[in-house]
């Protein structure tokens, strides 16, 4: 049965949160060793990527119990035992993973962090002027080739019907359009489908997800369609470049899987950073909150992009373009559009 996007993501991404459930405090005490077992539990039940980074990496969940329950002493302080517990979920390399104390955030940026940043700032702004228009959180203007330029930074927020209408409407005499997500960290998938919804004429299938339905590794659902339907509004109807770096993430990485199912669309840039698993949360017998993936989505293909999508025309930014005032990435989306 297919399942309408809006309709069945309503949770952020990297904000809010599916559900909150609590770990049974007579099963476990509040204690080093308690909280260790308790958190290497939850996410053996409810994790969804163990075979996917079996596969990528060799990772080994039982082995990580051996090594880390080694490291576990019921005289450790309260912050010798985050330490222990936020390397473990490390092992995930998951940027959904985290572990919140009331002090600090336990996480894993790999997905950007060893990775070439590919997107400047200082070189954006002058690319943006000062005269660009704003609506709804994004930037935009018609650069002087007369190819629009639309840079969103977050989905943080849905955007208003009336906001992309003025937006596209203003832009409508360009003759190609790009679109710049790079360092796009994610936020409300709505949001991610609604912008996608300008740049189809036509209900899409965009990839698939599952759900976790038993506490086994492979205990999911059936495949589910992800279908994206047209917007009532304005919609694009010439080329389009979406640019990608490696700290798209999240919402913005479902952002681009649906863009490359919409036709004259293209993306440059770097491989996104992932993020392909709809994250849950439970809670520690100390109290400490856990994000975990939960359920799995993946392309047309039935391929996980939990790390990340590669672009149809690679561009890196270099040092010496930077310099020079010359976006790499930007300025080979305008010679293959």
């Amino acid at each position: 049965m297919t399942m309408k996007i809006t309709r069945l993501f309503t949770l952020l991404f990297l904000l809010p949160l599916l559900f909150v459930g609590c770990i049974d405090e007579d099963e476990y005490a509040d204690s080093p060793q308690g909280n260790f077992e308790a958190l290497w539990k939850i996410i053996d039940e409810h994790y969804c990527f163990f075979d996917y980074k079996a596969q990528q990496y060799g990772l080994d969940w039982d082995e990580i119990h051996t090594r880390y329950a080694r490291q576990i002493d019921a005289s450790m302080t309260e912050g010798q035992l985050f330490e222990v517990l936020g390397n473990m979920l490390s092992e995930l390399r998951d940027g959904h993973v985290n572990m919140y104390s009331s002090w600090d955030v336990a996480r894993n940026w790999s997905w950007h962090e060893d990775f070439p940043a590919n997107f400047s700032d200082n070189l954006l702004d002058e690319y943006l002027g000062t005269d660009y228009r704003i609506a709804a959180g994004l930037r935009y203007r018609i650069l002087d080739d007369n190819i629009g330029y639309i840079r969103c930074a977050s989905f943080a927020n849905e955007f208003g019907a009336g906001n992309l209408d003025d937006i596209l409407l203003y832009l409508a005499p360009c003759r190609a359009l790009i679109i710049d997500v790079r360092d796009n960290a994610g936020g409300q998938i709505t949001a991610a489908e609604q912008l996608a919804a300008r740049f189809t004429n036509e209900e899409r299938l965009v990839g698939y997800m599952q759900h976790k339905t038993g506490r086994g590794h492979n205990d999911f659902s059936k495949m589910e369609e992800q279908r994206l339907k047209p917007s009532k509004g304005i919609r694009w109807q010439k080329r389009v470049a979406v640019l990608t770096n490696r700290s798209v993430y999240s919402a913005a990485n479902e952002f681009v899987k649906y863009m490359k199912q919409c036709p004259n669309v293209i993306t440059v840039g770097d491989q996104t950073g992932g993020g392909a698993g709809l994250p849950f949360t439970s809670e520690l017998p100390c109290g400490w909150s856990v994000r975990f993936s939960a359920c799995p989505m993946y392309d047309i293909n039935r391929q996980p992009t939990e790390f990340g999508i590669q672009p149809d025309h690679r561009a890196e930014l270099s040092q010496a373009d930077m310099l020079r005032g010359y976006d790499t990435i930007i300025e080979t989306a305008r010679k293959q559009i």
